[in-house]
Parts: structure tokens; C-alpha cells; sequence
């Protein structure tokens, strides 16, 4: 199993990015992803979460009206748009997917993790 992000780089404020996540070796249609970050010097935190038990996506208040999370079943990749960026949206960016089907709509509850990918703007 293994879940690789990219689309990382370095963007000025007000630019948008747009992450992937492509999944190897299980399918995504019916796996609940979150997307998480984590900026220097400080901890992890959920950005959204695509839960397939509620068949919703929530998104974390500062990233609201600006963040949203897709999916492409066919590529099985999942994707985060960012538009409207802000330097402190500076960070390491993770998809993590609920591989064990538990059911989970947060992302603490992921149990598989890609390796990140970092994402800085600039003022």
C-alpha cells in the first residue's frame, strides 16, 4: 500500500495550488481521505476530511470557502485545490486514507499516511 502526494512549490499569496494523491495497491472510491498539514515548528493539523460513511466532506475554519477536496475514481487519485493562499498556509501537506474501512471521519483515524508535500507562500 502506498499513497505519494504532489503538486507542492512555492506560490505568492492570493495564488492557488492544486495537491495530488494517488493510491497504490487499494482503491480510493470507497476510502475516507483527509487531507492534514503540519507548518514549521508546530503540530499536525486536519485540513479536510472526504468521509464515505456520511458521504461528506468537512474542512477545517481557516481553510473554508477556500479549500476543497476532490476525487477522481477513475485515476484513483484524490486532489486538494487551494485557492486564495496566505503565508500561513505554509506547510507540509499529507493525504492519509482509512484503509482498514473503520469508519473513521477524522483524521487522526487514518491509518495510512503518504509522505507529504510541501507547500510555501510567500507574503
Amino acid at each position: 500500500l502506498r499513497l505519494v502526494e504532489s503538486g507542492g512549490g512555492f506560490m505568492q499569496s492570493g495564488g492557488s495550488l492544486r495537491l495530488s494523491c494517488v493510491a497504490f495497491g487499494f482503491s480510493l472510491e470507497h476510502t475516507s481521505i483527509a487531507w492534514i498539514r503540519q507548518a514549521p515548528g508546530k503540530g499536525r493539523e486536519g485540513v479536510g476530511v472526504s468521509c464515505i460513511r456520511t458521504g461528506t466532506t468537512t474542512y477545517e475554519d481557516s481553510v473554508k470557502g477556500r479549500f476543497t477536496i476532490s476525487r477522481d475514481n477513475a485515476k484513483n487519485m484524490a486532489f486538494l485545490q487551494m485557492d486564495s493562499l496566505k503565508p500561513e498556509d505554509t506547510a507540509v501537506y499529507y493525504c492519509a486514507a482509512d484503509t482498514l474501512g473503520s469508519g473513521t471521519c477524522t483524521y487522526p483515524g487514518m491509518n495510512y499516511w503518504g509522505e507529504g508535500t510541501l507547500v510555501t507562500v510567500s507574503s
